[in-house]
């Protein structure tokens, strides 16, 4: 029998295969217990993603938040649509541009380095903990001016809420309320921060009044790029380095030719995309593959499915560095793109680089990792690995 749960932590141990029988055998499936639909191939889920009109996030973008039905902030921009949506993304896309976010590289080949230096000589370290969870808090603590002493802490606590629990209520006030001392200080003590940014600049609402955002739209624009930019960021890190300690033969070439880094990390993103599932809400009846979707049902986008789906990609269950990639759906597309791409490509492409000024060879011990499970990211929680 075909199932797919998300929730099942033995399928999400390995779900290609599973995604690989939707794609050939139920490219619309339908899960009862759960009450959603989900779309598997490549083309079925780009076009899902870009028509925001009929498959909406205005309810979340989260199965279990969808489920829960609850009234969702301004500030969201993930689970908003136009215009509304357009209005916040835009006060960020002002900051998040590629030129800017490139204009980071030497604070995170500090960062790297500040983690990265110790290790030297001991004979391991753990990917994940000792850099995915650090590099990507540091570069989001810099961006929003949250000190140093507070960021792990903040990070833990955003953590604590992504984990797969169908049954725990999601606690919206809570989640507003994890920034609130620093968003409240930092209104007293401005800085040249993204945080000093969102509480003072002005902006024409959707309504076409002018004004600041206020204080709980700032909250959840804080929480949103917290979460968004340790978590997402940690699992692309662990990937890295368990796929090139498997790949050792593909490590080496990237030790031998650095210009081969920027498209392993395209690579990397396409064979294990951090954020896999994403939910919409179906705004009319539809129909896909002969099957009535009627409006008002949840539907998955399973982009990480896409990612490998052989009608889009030649051999896409293998990992090669050298694939020649026009697009994959690892950040999304159209409307939700991700704002942070720019900027995890070139954490993913620094990290990836710093390691290998220091190791070109590495094992994990797969004894001792442990993969997580979370309701938006799949990735790697602690990967301990042996260097030579």
């Amino acid at each position: 029998m075909l199932r797919y749960d998300p929730y099942d932590v033995e399928i999400d141990n390995d779900p290609y295969p599973v995604w690989k029988r939707l794609r050939d055998e139920a490219p619309l499936y339908w899960n009862e217990q759960h009450e959603f639909y989900a779309l598997s191939r490549f083309d079925d889920v780009e076009r899902g993603l870009v028509d925001w009109q009929t498959y909406s996030s205005a309810k979340g973008s989260i199965l279990e938040l969808i489920k829960a039905d609850i009234e969702l902030p301004p500030g969201l921009v993930l689970f908003e649509d136009p215009p509304q949506h357009d209005v916040h993304r835009l006060l960020l896309s002002r900051v998040f541009t590629p030129k800017a976010m490139n204009a980071l590289e030497p604070r995170v080949r500090e960062f790297c380095a500040r983690a990265l230096d110790e290790f030297v000589g001991a004979g391991g370290f753990d990917f994940v903990g000792d850099l995915g969870a650090v590099v990507p808090m540091l570069v989001i603590g810099m961006l929003l001016g949250i000190p140093e002493a507070d960021q792990i802490a903040m990070r833990d606590a955003a953590d604590e809420r992504l984990h797969l629990d169908t049954e725990k209520p999601i606690d919206v006030d809570a989640i507003a309320e994890t920034f609130a001392d620093y968003v409240d200080w930092r209104a007293e003590h401005p800085s040249d921060d993204l945080t000093t940014k969102l509480l003072t600049t002005e902006f024409e609402d959707e309504h076409g009044i002018t004004r600041t955002l206020e204080r709980t739209e700032v909250l959840m624009y804080v929480n949103l790029l917290a979460g968004a930019g340790n978590e997402t960021t940690r699992r692309l890190i662990g990937w890295t380095g368990q796929l090139l300690a498997d790949h050792p033969d593909q490590r080496r070439e990237l030790a031998a030719d650095r210009t081969l880094v920027a498209n392993a990390v395209e690579e990397i993103l396409r064979y294990e995309s951090p954020s896999p599932v994403q939910a919409r809400v179906v705004t009319r009846d539809v129909e896909h593959y002969g099957q009535p979707v009627p409006a008002g049902s949840i539907m998955l986008l399973l982009n990480a499915s896409g990612n490998r789906d052989e009608r889009h990609f030649r051999d896409p269950d293998a990992f090669d560095i050298h694939r020649r990639i026009d697009h994959h759906l690892a950040f999304g597309y159209g409307l939700h793109f991700c704002l942070g791409a720019a900027l995890a490509r070139m954490e993913g492409r620094v990290v990836l680089d710093e390691v290998l000024n220091r190791w070109t060879d590495w094992e994990v011990d797969y004894e001792r990792a442990v993969l997580d499970h979370t309701s938006t990211t799949r990735g790697w929680l602690k990967l301990p690995i042996v260097t030579a």
